[in-house]
């Protein structure tokens, strides 16, 4: 694996006086846990950098996930569900789709919403009695999780032939409210996971490790190449070659330079983990009005397309299919873009970027003035979103919802397109190829016209990943909320709403707090045919941008025969 690609040279100067302030035994101090790096208050920075030497504790307790993984086998588990949010399920979702379940072990499916669609999709692929769910939460009282506990365990007791309890798995932090209930409804296993370790920078701890044994990873093997990293980023002498102050250095110093857009290109087996990239650094450095901006499987275009904000990372899995991504980012090259190379030689140097990237954000947040291991502008939307479920409750009915229809939408986003605006689309529907096709069409349309950068997140998925980015960082995003009708719903056992309820809640206290920050955000209800309705807004904002150039072009005519 290299440990590193430089910079073209072009860009090296601009890097050059973050690396001077690292040698002023930053590394060194980073490693002491010294949590004066970033504030001088010690609140929630002392107790969140237990991550970095996380791999070495996990290597107690491979004999606890081997013992988990024999257990699931006796009970000739068919499919694994993981009920979780953020940093319990984006690290997952990486090895999900990286590894896939190797040859005698269950299948696994990371479920991360309250969109009754998708709890639907999930409830129907699986057998219940033949199912073992992971129940995850840091704080043991996340309400989608616990949701979508009692859902899956009603579901589980219906069944014949059911293991009960057996069939459910905590993981989560010493004494918290979930610890205690799986001791009551007699869980098969409860996983206490280090409390010093926050939900982002948890994929190498229990939350990530879990699922990833009952996958069939080699966990050992996985926790070798992540401890590798970390010898490397011990590195104070020589900051330009440690790998992960050198890549915090230049995420850092490219943003100040107006680069930060992070674009994370990764080959086809690895695309998810521009994902979990996209988290880290959103939830870590977005935040007083400033901070790094992820953007994760954006199409990829021709040069043109990209504007001056943007700082890009190609992830290269060796033996995958990167032809088209090799010849893309050359492209970029000769177009004087900043990119970076990292090589990974096969699919467990994944444990290897997971810590690096970690250590980088970390290295960023001090470089940038940023505390990056707190999220001030999350518990906003929850509020909100409480605050929506009790008027339902008191009033039978959800407040009503101002949607705007797909060409106002499309003309209203086009006005506000300038350079160094993002736009994000935060879908509240069932994950599908069609809607996730449609809506790269219109990303690339947005690309290619106006030279923007674009995101793209399920909800509430997004809420617990990007969420506190979009509030607390630079105001230069531009919201396109995508809303299903929730039908049909989804009952929740022993609670006065439903899925579809939760899930509208959750929309309307996102657009609440987007609205509390000055952040312009449009919401456009999907129809039956959710593909149609994108298009349909795609289709606007191209007929906006053709009429615009007429406009002018008229105007030059006039000007001409004058």
């Amino acid at each position: 694996m290299r440990l590193n690609d430089k910079l073209p040279p072009s860009f090296q100067s601009i890097v050059k006086p973050a690396f001077e302030a690292l040698s002023a035994q930053v590394v060194d101090r980073l490693w002491a846990k010294d949590h004066r790096l970033w504030k001088p208050d010690p609140k929630e920075i002392a107790d969140r950098l237990g991550w970095l030497t996380v791999q070495n504790q996990m290597r107690q307790q491979l004999g606890q996930l081997q013992r988990c993984v024999v257990a699931a086998k006796s009970l000739n588990i068919k499919d694994v569900v993981l009920l979780g949010m953020g940093g319990s399920s984006l690290g997952p979702e990486v090895f999900r789709t990286l590894f896939g379940s190797q040859n005698g072990f269950p299948r696994l499916w990371v479920l991360d919403s309250t969109i009754p669609g998708w709890v639907r999709q999930v409830t129907k692929a699986i057998s219940p009695s033949r199912t073992l769910f992971l129940v995850a939460s840091k704080s043991g009282g996340t309400i989608e999780v616990m949701s979508l506990f009692a859902h899956f365990w009603n579901l589980v007791m219906k069944a014949k032939r059911n293991y009960g309890g057996k069939q459910f798995i905590a993981i989560t932090d010493p004494d918290t409210g979930l610890e205690k209930m799986a001791r009551d409804y007699g869980f098969g296993e409860i996983f206490t996971n280090p409390p010093d370790i926050g939900g982002r920078y948890s994929v190498l701890s229990l939350f990530g490790l879990v699922p990833a044994a009952l996958l069939g990873l080699d966990i050992a093997r996985l926790l070798e190449r992540a401890a590798g990293m970390a010898e490397l980023c011990r590195q104070q002498k020589d900051i330009e070659g440690n790998p992960g102050a050198y890549l915090g250095a230049a995420v850092s110093s490219l943003a100040k330079a107006g680069r930060n857009k992070v674009t994370v290109i990764a080959s086809p087996s690895l695309s998810t983990f521009g994902l979990w990239v996209e988290q880290l650094l959103a939830e870590s450095t977005g935040k007083e009005g400033t901070g790094l901006i992820p953007i994760a499987q954006e199409p990829v275009l021709r040069p043109h397309a990209y504007g001056t904000d943007r700082f890009f990372v190609y992830l290269k899995l060796k033996g995958d299919k990167n032809h088209k991504l090799d010849r893309a980012v050359q492209s970029l090259v000769k177009a004087k873009q900043p990119v970076v190379r990292f090589d990974l030689r096969d699919r467990y140097d994944v444990g290897a970027e997971f810590f690096r990237w970690e250590f980088a954000t970390a290295i960023a947040g001090h470089l940038l003035g940023i505390h990056p291991f707190d999220q001030p502008n999350v518990q906003e939307s929850k509020d909100n979103t409480n605050r929506v479920l009790e008027i339902f409750q008191s009033t039978g009915r959800l407040p009503e919802q101002v949607n705007s229809h797909p060409k106002n939408a499309a003309q209203d986003l086009s006005s506000r397109l300038q350079p160094g605006t993002y736009v994000s689309v935060l879908a509240y529907t069932t994950p599908s190829r069609s809607l996730e096709t449609a809506v790269n069409r219109f990303r690339k349309v947005l690309m290619a016209r106006h030279r923007v950068a674009t995101t793209f997140g399920y909800g509430p998925r997004y809420l617990h990943s990007t969420g506190q980015l979009h509030k607390g960082g630079p105001n230069t995003g531009v919201f396109l909320e995508l809303v299903d009708r929730m039908t049909p719903d989804v009952p929740i056992p022993g609670k006065p709403f439903s899925f579809g309820t939760l899930a509208q809640a959750q929309a309307a206290g996102d657009l609440e707090s987007l609205s509390t920050h000055h952040r312009h955000a449009v919401r456009v209800q999907l129809g039956r045919d959710q593909p149609a309705t994108v298009a349909a807004i795609t289709a606007a904002l191209t007929d906006s941008a053709s009429s615009r150039r007429h406009t002018t072009s008229k105007k030059r005519r006039k000007i001409t025969r004058r």
